[in-house]
């Protein structure tokens, strides 16, 4: 019987947005593999999926993934999931999914929940064209990627931790222009959702003065974006 691999996506905030086929696999398969057991076990609790958990972490995935692999050879059937959201967006995941394509192992992803998915659909940016950035680095390479980044003619989005919130904004006011549109949304599916649109400088006024609580998806509009919003000011005024 041949193992496969599942990547299961599990809700950002709102347990309904659990799908009945995530539900359904996390119960079939052998064993669950998460980022954090602690985090996973009141929502494996809330479905009803009684299955061995163990962890699977950027500390341990290179160590813990050979002796994955070797499971999955001997045709088990372990699923992969995130404290939060899909597996390997911002998430451990890539490596074991490269290493079981590598042995010639099935994997699966199914469709579920991703913040920076609605974050982009709800900020009223174009979305036919993006950049995910993921998580921008905290010292080496950020100037650099700033640099970058105020070249880029696409959507941009990234994630970003509420202590360096303000700070970001700010350095993107800096690089790409404190009239730069964007959005930014916090506690996505959940009670306190909130996501507040306008310039760089308007947002970052906004949460000087406001709760800095939960995870922040930020959305800017490319620099084409930027380009044919003037263009037609232009001919608005005329």
């Amino acid at each position: 019987m041949d193992g496969k691999l599942f990547l299961v996506p599990t809700p950002i905030g709102n347990l309904e947005d659990m799908t009945f086929r995530a539900i359904r696999i996390l119960k079939e398969c052998d064993l669950i593999l998460a980022e954090d057991t602690r985090t996973s076990a009141p929502m494996l609790k809330h479905f009803g999926i009684d299955k061995k958990v163990f962890s699977h972490h950027q500390h341990n995935e290179h160590k813990a993934t050979s002796e994955i692999i070797k499971f999955l050879n001997e045709g088990q059937k372990i699923a992969l999931i995130s404290d939060a959201g899909t597996p390997a967006i911002s998430d451990p995941g890539f490596f074991l999914v490269r290493e079981a394509i590598k042995n010639d192992i099935a994997v699966e992803c199914l469709p579920g929940a991703t913040a920076f998915v609605p974050a982009l659909v709800n900020s009223g940016l174009p979305a036919d064209a993006f950049c995910f950035e993921g998580f921008l680095p905290v010292k080496k390479g950020r100037q650099t990627k700033f640099k970058k980044l105020a070249e880029e003619e696409r959507t941009i989005i990234l994630y970003e931790s509420p202590h360096r919130l303000l700070k970001t904004l700010e350095e993107f006011a800096q690089y790409l222009g404190a009239d730069r549109q964007a959005s930014v949304s916090r506690e996505l599916t959940k009670m306190f959702e909130e996501t507040v649109r306008g310039t760089l400088v308007e947002i970052k006024s906004h949460f000087e003065n406001n709760t800095l609580k939960g995870e922040f998806v930020i959305c800017i509009a490319g620099k084409i974006a930027t380009k044919n919003k003037n263009k037609y000011n232009d001919v608005d005024e005329d």
